[in-house]
């Protein structure tokens, strides 16, 4: 009989394979770890309740615009950036306040302050290279408003976005 040479387990492939594969796991487990832990969640707002309850408002400034036969065309640049709102209605405040909101990211939201030019017609400088799909809101005061308008753009776009009370119209 003859001895049958054995080769140590540190000679052979498949440990070291099923090793590898259990280091890979562990490293990419703990880099998502990590990630998780240092990026915030842009999507859950810390007072989400208050705007839950704040939806009633929120409808009644709609509802108010409505009233005041509110609606107003929107129109950005590409090449300029300049914004041009003309508004409709029964009602031209001094300045209207837009607010430009990312659907997912809270710190891109950005906000203008649009200069009442002539007879419904206001202009602002607006934001450089405007990508992707934004909500707008358009509104008379900053933070106490009696009246809002909504809409939905996504940009570029030539083409002028409407902006209405409670209905929003996507721009393509």
């Amino acid at each position: 009989m003859s001895p049958q040479s054995v080769t140590p387990w540190y000679k052979q492939v498949w440990p070291w394979f099923l090793l590898g594969l259990l280091g890979v796991s562990i490293f990419a487990s703990s880099t998502l770890a990590v990630m998780a832990i240092r990026t915030s969640d842009g999507l859950v707002q810390d007072d989400y309740y208050e705007h839950g309850r704040a939806i009633n408002v929120v409808i009644a400034k709609q509802e108010r615009a409505r009233e005041l036969n509110l609606s107003a065309e929107l129109r950005i640049d590409p090449l300029t950036s300049d914004i041009v709102l003309d508004l409709d209605g029964d009602v031209h405040p001094d300045t209207l306040y837009l607010k430009l909101i990312f659907p997912t990211q809270d710190d891109r939201d950005q906000q203008f302050v649009l200069e009442h030019v002539r007879e419904g017609r206001y202009l602002a400088q607006g934001p450089d290279n405007l990508r992707y799909r934004w909500y707008l809101q358009l509104q008379p005061d900053e933070e106490d408003a009696d009246w809002r308008l909504i809409g939905v753009a996504r940009f570029p776009n030539e083409n002028s976005i409407a902006l209405l009370p409670g209905g929003r119209s996507e721009s393509e």
